[in-house]
């Protein structure tokens, strides 16, 4: 049932965060990430459109945390789940459905030669340093320090400011190295000789990485008996269907997908040689590996939405789509930045495929925080819901033109408060936007 008035909003808003720590089940969902005018609950979707618990529709680019590549409540995704649900959706053995789709990973991403499925990226990146620890019989992991998320379990979430509850001893074992600097991974490689089970990393984020690097890390860890896992979470169904290992020619030994996997629903997989996957199996001769056991890995509906999805974005040509639409978004973006004259504080870089718009704060993060919650208040209130830049198969030009426009005042506004000389805060209806990982949990939400 939708909640229509103002004041219950922020009713089930309170209740929500009586009932469930920080209101929501994703960090990346919580009041923090938005200005205070932001929907606090959004009830439906169709395409890139959404309505909150109010009825109001914003055109949405965040796209479910980039989740969704199609399109909300897309219609073949969601004809193959019906059908699929009017069969069961979970059983005491396997389904066959689970097969095929292993069978088309298999086809699809080069490092895949067997495949296992789970509900989340967090899970299939741990299994996948389990395996790696495992198959070197070396404790220690490494990844780029930049890169901002890998899994909510301890070997990552101790490295961040976040990491309260997480022993020493397992934080002491994850090691960081800049992205893109092959002599600190060479560096880091001699003082731990013999030591390093898994390289994991994002093949790319936002810059694309220097000339021969990725190939470089590949050379290095193969030489050093290493696992190299490539984390696709994001980069998989987005830089190419195939993900970023085929888009920059540089096959790992593991790499873990999900996000755009199934269009939103709930799916992950872990992927890569047989050699190491099998250590998972029942057969062979070494101690086998507690790789993943999921009750609900194996939910066929999840699954026929992620075969959908493939099929989809293959016959649609998706991602070429994607690519045109972030391409267009960004041109219109810098073009009104420019014409706002804010391009000293406002750019908006990275792939087409997965645009980031950024605010400079000229070294002060809080500044920079303050002029993104600006934009956002702005382009909120003109009914545009832009967190981050997710384009999909749904997005077109008629998008592309409204969210520029919206865009361009948005940036006239920022223009005439920084014109103005007062402190940006005057201008926030709430406070300002926070990151993900703050240090302590105090909120302020009025």
């Amino acid at each position: 049932m939708l909640v229509r008035s103002r004041s219950e909003t922020f009713s089930l808003r309170e209740r929500a965060r009586r009932a469930i720590p920080g209101g929501c089940h994703t960090y990346s969902k919580a009041d923090h990430q938005f200005p205070v005018n932001a929907p606090a609950f959004i009830a439906s979707g169709r395409g890139c459109h959404v309505c909150d618990v109010d009825g109001e529709e914003y055109l949405d680019w965040g796209m479910g945390l980039r989740s969704v590549i199609l399109g909300h409540a897309y219609p073949r995704v969601l004809d193959a789940v019906t059908m699929e649900l009017a069969r069961g959706s979970n059983f005491t053995r396997p389904s066959p459905i689970e097969t095929l789709l292993a069978e088309e990973l298999i086809e699809l991403i080069p490092c895949a030669e067997m495949v296992k499925l789970a509900k989340n990226g967090s899970d299939v990146t741990t299994a996948a340093l389990r395996l790696a620890r495992a198959a070197t019989g070396r404790d220690l992991v490494v990844f780029p320090r930049e890169q901002p998320f890998y899994s909510f379990d301890d070997w990552f979430i101790g490295t961040t400011l976040l990491n309260a509850g997480v022993p020493d001893a397992i934080t002491r074992m994850s090691l960081t190295v800049p992205y893109g600097d092959l002599g600190a991974l060479q560096a880091l490689f001699a003082t731990h000789p013999g030591g390093v089970a898994a390289v994991i990393m994002e093949a790319a984020t936002v810059a694309p990485p220097p000339e021969g690097y990725l190939a470089a890390v590949r050379e290095l860890t193969r030489r050093e008996g290493t696992v190299l896992i490539f984390d696709e979470i994001i980069t998989g169904f987005r830089w190419d269907q195939a993900g970023a290992q085929a888009f920059y020619g540089v096959t790992p030994d593991l790499a873990t997908f999900g996000k755009a996997i199934a269009n939103g629903f709930s799916l992950a997989a872990l992927v890569g040689r047989r050699d190491i996957m099998q250590l998972g199996d029942f057969d062979g001769q070494r101690p086998r590996v507690f790789l993943l056991s999921a009750t609900h890995g194996g939910e066929t509906h999840a699954i026929a939405a992620a075969r959908a999805t493939i099929a989809e974005l293959r016959e649609r040509d998706a991602i070429a789509h994607v690519w045109r639409v972030g391409a267009e978004l960004q041109a219109g973006l810098e073009a009104a930045a420019r014409d706002a004259g804010v391009c000293d504080v406002v750019s908006c870089s990275g792939y087409p495929c997965s645009p980031l718009l950024s605010f400079d704060g000229a070294g002060d993060p809080d500044r920079g925080d303050q002029l993104r919650t600006l934009f956002l208040q702005e382009t909120v209130a003109l009914g545009v819901l832009m967190p981050y830049i997710a384009p999909s198969l749904s997005h077109g030009d008629a998008e592309v033109q409204r969210t520029v426009e919206v865009a361009a005042q948005a940036f006239a506004c920022i223009r005439d408060v920084l014109d103005d000389g007062a402190p940006i805060e005057a201008y926030l209806k709430g406070p300002a936007v926070k990151p993900v990982f703050p240090r302590f949990n105090k909120l302020e939400v009025d």
